[in-house]
């Protein structure tokens, strides 16, 4: 035996000691490439005319959107059915195949009947963004450029898969936002109208974190937990931060039961473990 066949050899006994194999067939788990395409076309969807290569006008938008819906149905019910079927296997879910694919199908149909009320509350976002960065020229440059309307858009999808139990894929997107803007959102964080990241990079919002409306961030701001503990899952271990919150760069505010009050502006470069009252002003101050 060479030394390739005994380096085969080792990998293939090394699949059946650790396993990290995902076999093909039923088995199959949902792909990084389509979930990557999915969100992809989703946002052609949300945006039309910003990221097709292809131009649309009014005239073709309705026969591109009728395409673009009912491909992209197939594509997600196909990835959703694996990712319940996954959890069944896993004792979670008592669906089996048929029963998967049902309520991939359910789930997928309610995400499309849900897709215009995003659109609405994205609205709002975009709208925070021109108004809270002077920079912006416009609108449609926030739409092309901006990384935090790009993390706050995927989020908002894949938040709707997570508050479905779908396993897997809102992960997927988080981590897909992540790679692409820097910005890490846990696809649970439940997130108010008008949010505006400015800049973002290193922003890191966590699992249980809330946010009000009209909350603006910058680069480098952690929503995060006091522990990592993993006995601590399913707990609320992230903050709350009320309506119209600023909070700037680099600020740091961890654990479940602190609250940042209505109405605060939190300094940049703080370390927040406690709640903050409505209206506070929490600076760094050096000697």
């Amino acid at each position: 035996m060479n030394r390739l066949e005994k380096s085969i050899a080792s990998l293939l006994d090394n699949y059946e000691t650790y396993g990290m194999v995902n076999h093909s067939g039923e088995g199959n788990l949902p792909g990084r490439e389509s979930i990557d395409s999915i969100v992809r076309g989703l946002e052609e969807l949300l945006f039309p005319g910003f990221l097709e290569i292809v131009s649309t006008d009014k005239e073709s938008l309705h026969i591109i959107t009728n395409e673009k819906v009912i491909n992209l149905a197939k594509e997600l019910n196909c990835e959703v059915e694996k990712s319940l079927a996954f959890s069944a296997r896993l004792g979670v879910l008592n669906c089996g195949n048929k029963g998967c694919r049902a309520a991939a199908a359910f789930i997928v149909e309610e995400f499309f009947e849900e897709l215009s009320n995003i659109r609405i509350i994205l609205a709002k976002d975009l709208e925070a963004a021109v108004k809270g960065d002077p920079a912006a020229m416009s609108a449609d440059e926030v739409i092309l450029s901006y990384p935090g309307f790009q993390a706050i858009t995927i989020q908002r999808i894949a938040h709707f898969f997570w508050t479905r139990q779908v396993p897997l894929i809102p992960r997927m997107m988080s981590e897909l936002l992540h790679r692409r803007t820097g910005i890490d959102i846990h696809p649970g964080a439940v997130i108010g109208e008008s949010f505006f990241i400015d800049h973002g990079t290193g922003v890191v919002i966590g699992e249980t974190t809330i946010i009000g409306k009209n909350v603006k961030i910058y680069q480098g701001v952690t929503l995060g937990a006091l522990s990592v503990k993993k006995d601590e899952s399913g707990q609320k271990r992230h903050p709350t931060i009320e309506d119209d919150v600023t909070i700037y760069a680099n600020a740091t505010i961890l654990g479940g039961q602190t609250v940042i009050g209505k109405g605060s502006i939190i300094g940049g470069s703080v370390w927040i473990t406690k709640s903050v009252p409505p209206g506070s002003r929490f600076y760094l101050k050096r000697d």
